[in-house]
């Protein structure tokens, strides 16, 4: 008689025990982004910089490896797309979608200038050079963000805490204040649909700031 007793204890513990779990990760992705609002300076800089590029005809050119790359996607597909105004489309492309390109570039000249490569082929004076990396110091994305540097297109950098070796390259370096890789990209592609968003209202909307 006693054993759905117990069997009802186990799955209330259990039940209980997943809940705060969840609830953890949830409070930890808050409190990254609530770490983010104390200091908004190169977010707003890097939104108006996107405003400005778009203004001016140019494009957005966003690439990162992993979870970054995925990321990278999304935030270009909300401009080609739209976020939530229907407008024109606005020019984006994700750096790491062309996998013939990665592939012949990585295998002929080098994994570290997959980005660089197609910077040089595709950047244009004006546009908009985004590299993500949650630890900044991801080779090709350095590597990207120097060549967009020296081909006089804008750079953003999106990471981590300590920024890492992009943001020597970076005319606006976005940290997020985390070490967690997971509540940092949780967080950057916040920041994308945030520009996003900024970019259609400020382009086709009435802009309240």
């Amino acid at each position: 008689m006693s054993e759905p007793r117990s069997t009802e204890s186990a799955d209330s513990a259990r039940r209980s025990g997943l809940q705060r779990y969840f609830a953890e990760r949830i409070a930890a992705s808050i409190a990254a982004k609530e770490a983010l609002a104390q200091d908004l300076d190169a977010s707003m800089a890097a939104g108006l910089a996107l405003v400005a590029a778009y203004r001016a005809g140019g494009k957005l050119l966003i690439f990162g490896n992993g979870g970054s790359a995925a990321d990278s996607q999304h935030i270009a597909a909300e401009f080609v797309g739209r976020f939530y105004l229907e407008r024109r489309a606005l020019p984006a492309m994700a750096l790491n979608v062309n996998s013939s390109a990665v592939t012949a570039i990585g295998n002929d000249l080098g994994f570290d200038v997959v980005f660089a490569r197609q910077l040089e082929a595709f950047g244009r004076v004006g546009d908009v050079a985004m590299g993500l990396s949650t630890s900044g110091d991801s080779a090709n994305v350095v590597a990207g963000l120097r060549r967009a540097r020296e081909s006089g297109l804008v750079t953003v950098a999106l990471v981590g805490a300590s920024g890492g070796r992009m943001a020597a390259y970076a005319d606006h370096l976005v940290t997020i204040p985390s070490t967690d890789t997971p509540r940092i990209q949780e967080t950057h592609i916040l920041l994308g649909h945030i520009w996003s968003e900024m970019v259609e209202v400020a382009l086709f909307g009435t802009p309240t700031w």
